[in-house]
């Protein structure tokens, strides 16, 4: 999920690279928010920012040191009826949806434009925001632009629509797509950037309407892309954000009879939640519900010693670029067992070597935690493994004060578990933490089926130098992405999504966009007459 502005995986970047990056990348000016993200008027409506109806508001702390930087509004359900109120106005009445596809295209790439213009700030709040390096928010940016221009290509090079022949020169009959309607986006805190744009831009192609709600955990990029959108020229009431919490704001979004569709990015239970809550208006959902995503590495992956770096370094990302809280992240590591105690000894090795600190710190690899409470999640996960028979290699603990700047972030080592099993809690459960599992097999089958012994489906990767073996082992795995001798990357014209309880419906690519549009038939008879059915 890591790519440059060139498409480029950063992953791929040597250090002396990456810091020629950071510097270069550093020297843009930083320009100061349009919405001060430090008030509480956070809250977009009809063309309007406002505070919540409540008055209430939320403290957005820094990962890094624990301490608030910023005050939202606190939304509740009132707030969402009004942003739903408002863009079903601006669905049924404004221009929007019947805006020509040419304009709508232009918009979005003034929109990446601006995206461009403003990287630094938008980078380096996404880091303090979320806790990740500002190289990684950087990265975020690049790619959200890469959306917003992938789908302004994707509708300007559609055609009217497709004719279909029905036999009869008398007869034009033609399948169109139109915009599904008013469409609740409720997002994730871990990358709130990234993923909002993978529903907002193509809703936005479709010609839709949108209300967005951001986790109350990381809201603040979301409010800056909604600026960018009316600085674009977006219509009031096209565009709203509610920043508020789940049990209130995105329940609301999920059952409220005005809207036509509800696209979820986050955890299992929540994600149950929102498609029972939308169940009851036959709404049109969208989920993507994590992953317990496999890497597994064959021993003749790592028969030369540049294989062996390679495939070592790579499981190193997998599992913990951003603490591991990705969705796709490569948490299980699966090793044939004749290289299994090497690989592992130098995995741990270099996990140890990880320099934790805060994300806009030169040198730092790895960030914070996002909260107290999913460092108590992590530590609870590892406290559960160890009293299962899992063999601690490094980390399983939160790091010296020494060792780390600020010492009062919710930092935790990155943890390598071994001899691990199927039965394990770390294992079948999604940890979205700096944790990896280590597990063996044999034979290709034994491989095969301890990928596959998962109940999510997202995304998995295969190492091996058999171009045989790849292609077999990446067709029998049950995920909606799988890598070959890689880990992480993707591209937004390529679908996005999983098997299982991954989640339902795709993300990016053609099909991507399909989820916002409603497939119409229209039959035109040319040349009508009497059916003379009836003898009248």
């Amino acid at each position: 999920m890591l790519c440059d502005p060139q498409g480029r995986d950063i992953r791929h970047h040597g250090r002396a690279d990456r810091e020629a990056v950071r510097r270069a990348r550093g020297s843009e000016p930083e320009r100061k928010a349009k919405q001060d993200v430090s008030v509480q008027s956070t809250i977009h409506i009809g063309g309007e920012w406002r505070g919540a109806a409540s008055g209430a508001t939320r403290a957005i702390l820094d990962p890094a040191d624990a301490t608030p930087f910023a005050v939202i509004a606190e939304g509740g359900a009132e707030d969402a009826d009004a942003a739903i109120a408002a863009a079903r106005r601006a669905f049924d009445e404004g221009p929007w949806p019947r805006t020509p596809v040419a304009e709508r295209a232009a918009l979005l790439r003034r929109v990446a434009d601006l995206l461009v213009r403003d990287r630094e700030r938008i980078g380096l709040l996404e880091s303090r925001d979320a806790g990740k390096t500002v190289e990684e928010g950087r990265v975020d940016v690049d790619c959200v632009a890469d959306a917003f221009r992938y789908f302004a290509d994707l509708v300007i090079g559609e055609g009217p629509g497709r004719v279909v022949d029905a036999g009869s020169e008398e007869i034009h009959s033609v399948v169109v797509h139109e915009p599904v309607g008013v469409c609740s986006m409720i997002t994730p805190w871990n990358y709130p950037l990234l993923q909002a744009s993978w529903k907002i831009a193509p809703a936005l192609a479709a010609g839709n309407t949108f209300v967005v709600k951001p986790s109350e955990i990381t809201p603040l990029t979301t409010v800056v892309l909604v600026e960018l959108l009316l600085e674009a020229g977006l219509p009031p009431g096209v565009a709203n954000i509610v920043t508020g919490p789940g049990a209130s704001v995105g329940a609301r979004l999920a059952d409220h009879p005005d809207v036509d569709l509800v696209s979820f990015t986050g955890g299992l239970v929540s994600g149950t939640k929102v498609a029972q809550a939308a169940a009851a208006g036959v709404k049109k959902v969208a989920l993507e519900l994590g992953g317990k995503n496999p890497n597994v590495v064959f021993a003749d992956a790592c028969a030369t010693e540049d294989g062996f770096d390679t495939a070592v370094d790579q499981a190193l990302n997998a599992a913990f670029i951003h603490s591991g809280q990705v969705c796709s992240a490569g948490a299980r590591l699966i090793v044939e067992e004749s290289v299994r105690e090497r690989f592992v000894a130098e995995l741990a090795r270099r996990a140890e070597k990880i320099r934790l600190g805060r994300g806009t710190e030169d040198g730092v690899e790895c960030g914070p935690l996002v909260s107290e409470q999913q460092r108590e999640k992590t530590e609870s996960y590892v406290a559960s493994a160890l009293a299962e028979g899992a063999v601690l290699r490094c980390g399983g603990k939160r790091p010296e004060p020494s060792d780390v700047r600020p010492a009062t972030g919710y930092f935790y080592e990155p943890t390598v578990l071994d001899q691990c099993h199927r039965e394990m809690r770390v294992v079948r459960e999604e940890t979205f933490g700096p944790i990896l599992t280590v597990e063996t097999f044999r034979t290709e089958d034994e491989a095969v089926a301890l990928a596959n012994d998962t109940e999510y489906g997202l995304a998995g990767a295969v190492w091996t130098t058999d171009a045989g073996r790849a292609r077999r082992v990446a067709g029998r795995l049950r995920h909606g992405t799988v890598w070959i001798n890689d880990f992480h990357p993707y591209l937004p014209q390529a679908e996005w999504g999983g098997f299982g309880k991954s989640g339902v419906g795709r993300e990016l690519g053609p099909a991507g966009l399909a989820e916002y549009r409603e497939t119409k038939h229209i039959y035109q008879n040319l040349a009508p007459k009497p059916v003379r059915w009836f003898a009248g």
